[in-house]
């Protein structure tokens, strides 16, 4: 039993296997990913990237599925990219967001002296527009990621959560 999964290459994206590598290239950069699994056939001709297995295990089924998502998102957002927005919300201390290159710093987080930190890889853009911030970047895994690290590093400890709801936290998936 032959099982397949296609997915269309849109207008202005470039897409090549290179060895078990794919890659896209598109108006908002390039993204690469290893799409390499025993028992499954990735081939990509420039205008279809096709997915395919003689297996009927569930295992190989998924991993077709994800690998065939992962094309979708990586066309996706080489084309328009994604975006997050976050929400800072506070009722006790001012927070205070500064940007750097490499990490986002939350300062005067429930009144705490030391300030947190979270990281930002390259090939994501943060933006603090007073108490929003927001994530974009072509690599739905990396901008998902960063979200989820700014979320992360407001997570209050050692007190009440219903009565310390301070933090930073995603609001919108685009």
């Amino acid at each position: 039993m032959l099982t397949e999964k296609t997915v269309e290459i849109p207008e202005g994206v470039t897409a090549s296997m290179e060895g078990s590598n794919f890659v896209v290239s598109g108006p908002k950069g390039t993204l690469k990913r290893g799409m390499r699994y025993p028992g499954i056939d990735v081939t990509c001709d420039g205008s279809v990237f096709s997915v395919r297995t003689e297996s009927s295990r569930k295992k190989i089924l998924a991993m077709l599925g994800t690998y065939a998502s992962h094309a979708n998102n990586m066309c996706n957002g080489v084309t328009d990219g994604f975006e997050y927005r976050m929400k800072v919300v506070y009722s006790h201390f001012p927070i205070q967001l500064k940007q750097t290159k490499e990490a986002l710093e939350i300062a005067n987080f429930l009144g705490e002296k030391e300030s947190r930190f979270a990281r930002i890889p390259e090939g994501v853009d943060v933006k603090v527009a007073g108490d929003e911030v927001i994530v974009t970047g072509a690599d739905k895994e990396l901008v998902g990621t960063t979200a989820a690290r700014i979320e992360r590093a407001t997570k209050v400890r050692k007190r009440d959560p219903r009565v310390f709801q301070d933090g930073i936290y995603i609001v919108e998936k685009a």
